[in-house]
């Protein structure tokens, strides 16, 4: 690999400290405006990178890979997913991929387990009546939710942070079921008195809140179709805070406007940031702007590896979050 500093250009503005990191360490070019660039403007950075640091927002696909010049060597993703990239494409073009695992997990589990709390206790209904100034004071019957204690949580998606969800649930009384592709280690469902279905339809059937914590993939895509959807409990709530592809948005909107479903608290979206107007109207669902991984400390971290897996690549060596080939 060539010792000199490897042109990196990142797609988003990032912390300044990280900037200043890698303005030291690298030849980088920055995104000062922090707008998302254009399809055209990340042609032309394509062309002249040896490394690109793109972001969820950026759509790195088979086409824009075919234009990038010969020197692209490395896309070093800040962030978890790697669904916004085509991996086959860029392994067919010998280009390297990383990501920034692990260090999100506390952030989004936190995120999660807040939802989980607020949709069922109306937490964001209270607010607004709060502020409306329409409130009239404590009433028995006012504001009425349900508690969550002795509720069945049903994780889909038991990875790192649906054991994270897991493991906060369980200190709220919550049961955890959960489905996988296969049982997480038997010590581990053991701590957490955790129930493995190996069919979601029958998990989502009986458990009284769904956490949505799977990746986005292209087996994963839709996974809550209209049909499982359809499954789950009246009394039931959803939460996503995975990626708006993995749940039929169309679908649970319809469900939760005929209240077939009793509430959602998302923070993923199909077509971010586009929201449907009738979805942002429903009162039984609490939305959030994707802020699942948006913490200072965790932003800091996803940049400490972006620049750990630059630097090790650029050294000839294999960067410690490469994406590998079973994740394709």
């Amino acid at each position: 690999m060539n010792q000199s500093k490897p042109r990196v250009i990142l797609t988003r503005k990032l912390p300044d400290t990280v900037e200043t990191r890698m303005r030291e360490l690298f030849s980088t070019k920055l995104n000062e405006t922090d707008m998302a660039l254009s399809r055209a403007q990340l042609e032309e950075v394509v062309k002249t990178a040896d490394v690109l640091v793109p972001t969820v927002t950026d759509k790195i696909d088979a086409d824009l890979i075919a234009a990038a010049g010969s020197q692209l060597r490395l896309i070093a993703s800040f962030g978890t997913g790697v669904d916004h990239i085509d991996l086959a494409a860029a392994r067919a073009r010998g280009i390297t991929v990383t990501n920034t695992p692990g260090v999100l997990t506390e952030d989004t589990a936190d995120v999660t387990m807040a939802l989980i709390l607020a949709v069922p206790r109306r937490i964001a209904e209270g607010d607004a009546l709060v502020r409306s100034g329409k409130w009239r004071g404590w009433a028995p019957t006012g504001m009425l939710g349900h508690r969550i204690n002795g509720k069945r949580l049903g994780i889909v998606g038991m990875g790192r942070i649906g054991e994270a969800v897991a493991r906060r649930a369980r200190g709220f009384g919550l049961s955890i079921h959960y489905h996988n592709r296969k049982p997480v280690h038997r010590q581990t469902e053991a701590e957490l008195e955790a129930t493995y279905w190996e069919s979601l339809e029958q998990m989502l059937a009986r458990v009284d809140i769904v956490s949505v914590n799977c990746p986005h993939t292209a087996q994963t895509s839709n996974l809550l179709s209209a049909d499982r959807l359809a499954l789950m409990q009246p009394s039931a709530y959803l939460v996503n805070t995975s990626r708006g592809d993995v749940v039929d948005e169309a679908a649970l909107t319809e469900l939760l406007a005929k209240r077939h479903i009793a509430g959602a608290g998302l923070d993923v979206y199909a077509e971010e940031p586009k929201i449907s107007e009738k979805l942002r109207t429903l009162p039984n669902v609490v939305l959030l702007p994707h802020i699942g991984s948006a913490t200072i400390e965790g932003r800091l971290q996803m940049g400490d590896k972006v620049i750990i897996n630059v630097q090790t690549f650029w050294d000839g060596h294999t960067p410690p979050d490469r994406v590998i080939e079973a994740m394709l």
